[in-house]
């Protein structure tokens, strides 16, 4: 693992600069001139690596590709970077930051959950960092959901376009959730991998690719929930322990990826349960969910065009080529075109950083990220 030195100037950080550390850097710079020259001429190398392969796959794009790079713009308050700078040092000179969780976003999720305290944040990551490992999260994608058809037949649950605000959304039909035959069909570990292997999926693949679509940062999801029909059958043993096992997961390891929840259906049978569910959840969780009775339409369309929105859920969208909705899996993440600029890491360089001051709202600083293919044309 490298350094803090060698990291410290990673894009993402870039655009804000305090007076101190310019100091510092000059007082070092006579110093360390023999080795920045050496790691100069070690980056060198490898972005010229680099470049060669973007360089054999871009030959046969057009010269225009450069300008139809997406301007993603990602709005940062100025004390928020403040803090993820310093948790951020902090993990570094704790050894807690490899180099593929070193984003500004992750961390600043982190922070959240904590409500910024930095110790408490740190030992939230260290712990994610061990079930990491010891789950073998960074080799999940290997993992094959072979039930995965039969599951859903008896836990219906599917993605399907974005919000208004460019997130993905995610719909559950809990109501036709039916624990005893789900449990004949798969393992809750199994279960519990998958859920993992989804979410790991949303950060490589999902999110990136609604970013470059929205044009803004995204990493969070609209969730519904229709519970129409939901009684005690729906509330097992197995179903109660997947809730808090999942539950658990998703809290701990990928903090604040929840913007909104919407509980449609909501009868008095639900409404009865809706209190023991309500004590599994964590309080910023429970904050973000809205319940609902039978006419949850309107404000459905409210954060979801008509035409993202399943036309059984108050929406116009059937996706009849694709079977129905519930079997289309339709979003930017479906897109070839944006999947290329994903996988090209646009999502990550072809940005505008804008850091806004959050007592006056004022632009202090801005920083326009170039993708790596863009940089090798």
């Amino acid at each position: 693992m490298s350094g803090p030195v060698d990291r410290s100037g990673r894009p993402g950080f870039e655009g804000f600069t305090r007076d101190d550390e310019k100091e510092e850097s000059k007082s070092d710079e006579d110093n360390s001139e023999g080795d920045n020259k050496a790691k100069r001429g070690s980056f060198k190398k490898r972005a010229i690596s680099a470049g060669n392969k973007f360089r054999r796959s871009l030959k046969r794009k057009s010269k225009k590709k450069s300008g139809n790079l997406a301007s993603i713009e990602d709005i940062r308050d100025v004390q928020e970077l403040e803090t993820v700078e310093r948790f951020r040092r902090c993990l570094l000179d704790g050894g807690l930051l490899p180099e593929r969780h070193d984003d500004y976003h992750t961390m600043l999720r982190f922070l959240k959950a904590r409500k910024f305290d930095i110790e408490k944040a740190k030992h939230m990551w260290s712990e994610m960092l061990r079930w990491r490992n010891a789950y073998g999260v960074d080799n999940i994608e290997e993992f094959d959901y072979t039930e995965l058809n039969e599951v859903k037949k008896y836990y219906p649950q599917f993605y399907h376009g974005v919000d208004k605000e460019g997130r993905p959304v995610y719909v559950e039909l809990v109501g036709k959730v039916d624990a005893n035959k789900l449990v004949k069909v798969t393992t809750l570990d199994r279960y519990i991998k998958y859920h993992v292997k989804e979410f790991e999926r949303s950060f490589q693949m999902r999110f990136p690719a609604c970013s470059i679509a929205a044009k803004r940062h995204i990493d969070s999801s609209t969730t519904i929930l229709d519970v129409q029909g939901v009684g005690l059958k729906n509330f097992s043993k197995d179903a109660r322990e997947l809730i808090m096992r999942l539950q658990k997961i998703d809290n701990d390891n990928y903090p604040e990826t929840l913007c909104r929840l919407y509980i449609i259906n909501a009868g008095q049978g639900f409404k009865m349960l809706w209190g023991t569910i309500k004590s599994f959840l964590d309080p910023q969780t429970a904050s973000k969910i809205h319940v609902l009775g039978s006419k949850y339409q309107n404000k459905l369309l409210e954060i979801i065009d008509e035409s993202e929105l399943p036309d059984f859920l108050g929406g116009k969208c059937r996706c009849e080529e694709s079977g129905g909705c519930s079997k289309s899996d339709k979003g930017p993440w479906k897109d070839p075109n944006i999947i290329e600029r994903v996988l090209n890491g646009e999502a990550n360089y072809g940005q505008r950083i804008l850091a806004i001051s959050s007592t006056d709202g004022n632009t202090v600083s801005y920083t326009k990220l170039h993708s790596s293919a863009e940089k090798n044309q």
